[in-house]
């Protein structure tokens, strides 16, 4: 009797928890239709995706062995939120990489080269070096670089000109703010470089005049087409290095904690609010260009998240074509943050993908090959 009594009641505690875990993925993989001004909290949902998706998989094949018509509510839910499902675990065994391309086809470069390691260029002045040979190593026909410091005066670390030469690129837009300025000697801001004649450049600005409330495009003479290439990088967390101890380290005292979570809460909610409005500012921008668009940047949130799903809405995310895994594309926190993307619109087939997995900046540099389709001008 009292085997039984417990018996039901872990049954019933399991089943609750199924439940539970069910509710808050299909809440997390609908995020999109929820403004982060009035619900910016179930933003937190999208970076627990993953983990939500392996534990209704647990569930689904605990239920399946003990033979439960409840192994159905996770199938379900799952069949249900397959979109979101498969931008995080796209549906491919393995993720091939040809350095060389194919003929016709276009390479793309996205990176956050985090500074190109001025920070440390006295303890570690080899990194900047190896960035340049892993970025000639591929070749990219078109690279889109994020959080670039650099600068056109001599006596700078990070010289300009040097850069461009190390990187045989022909043409490139490097876009700034002044105000931004890194010191005296450095712009701090992104660049797009391209081995094809770029024939328009424009820096785009989005009041309050905030760094991440600019993004770049460029229009690129692609053989007979044209095609828009925007270089994004959406507003980030801004965790110290306090922040980031508390999120890796549970042993801090109770009154540091305090301070922290609420330090934390606050920059998440922040950055999901102003993520959304640099989204919707950016899909509005891309919506009237008036040629074939891709997409790169840092978006510091993850897939199924608002910022994702608006600005990737109807175009093809190069991890979920032609990638395997999580590739994550941030060093840390959590193995789930995928928060880079190469986007290009239906105009294009994308037929490889790869993520580089040599930590050389805080982010890892993705790269895809495109293939513009039979007409895209």
């Amino acid at each position: 009797m009292q085997k039984s009594f417990w018996r039901r009641l872990a049954h019933n505690f399991l089943f609750v928890t199924n439940c539970i875990i069910a509710v808050l993925f299909f809440a997390g993989a609908n995020v999109k239709y929820f403004n982060p001004a009035n619900w910016w909290f179930l933003g937190l949902l999208t970076l627990l995706l993953a983990y939500l998706i392996v534990a209704l998989v647990i569930f689904f094949f605990f239920w399946l062995i003990k033979k439960s018509f409840w192994c159905s509510l996770s199938l379900i839910t799952l069949i249900v939120g397959w979109h979101a499902v498969i931008n995080i675990f796209p549906v491919h065994f393995s993720s091939s990489f040809s350095i060389e391309e194919k003929p016709g086809s276009i390479r793309v470069m996205s990176w956050n080269v985090e500074q190109f390691n001025i920070l440390h260029h006295k303890d570690h002045p080899e990194i900047k070096q190896e960035m340049f040979d892993l970025i000639n190593k591929y070749d990219p026909d078109i690279a889109c670089f994020q959080e670039v410091v650099a600068g056109d005066k001599k006596k700078g670390i990070n010289y300009f000109p040097d850069i461009q030469k190390a990187l045989r690129f022909v043409d490139y837009f490097y876009s700034y703010s002044l105000r931004d300025d890194f010191d005296r000697d450095h712009h701090f801001g992104r660049i797009i470089f391209s081995k094809l004649p770029i024939i328009n450049k424009q820096a785009v600005i989005n009041y309050p005049n905030d760094y991440n409330a600019t993004f770049q495009y460029v229009d690129i003479l692609a053989g007979s087409d044209t095609i828009r290439v925007y270089n994004i990088h959406l507003q980030s967390l801004k965790f110290t290095k306090a922040n980031l101890n508390y999120l890796d380290n549970a042993n801090l005292n109770p009154d540091s904690s305090l301070i922290e979570s609420k330090s934390i809460i606050s920059k998440i909610r922040t950055g999901y609010i102003k993520r959304s409005i640099q989204a919707s500012f950016i899909k509005d921008e891309i919506n009237h260009s008036p040629y074939p668009v891709v997409v790169c940047g840092d978006f510091n949130d993850v897939p199924n998240s608002y910022a994702y799903e608006t600005i990737g809405a109807g175009l093809q995310n190069a991890f979920v074509k032609k990638g395997a895994g999580i590739a994550r594309t941030f060093s840390t926190i959590s193995p789930t943050l995928r928060i880079d993307n190469i986007f290009a619109d239906q105009n294009f087939t994308i037929t490889q993908f790869t993520r580089v997995n040599k930590l050389l900046s805080d982010h890892f540099p993705i790269i895809a090959d495109i293939i513009p389709n039979q007409k895209t001008k």
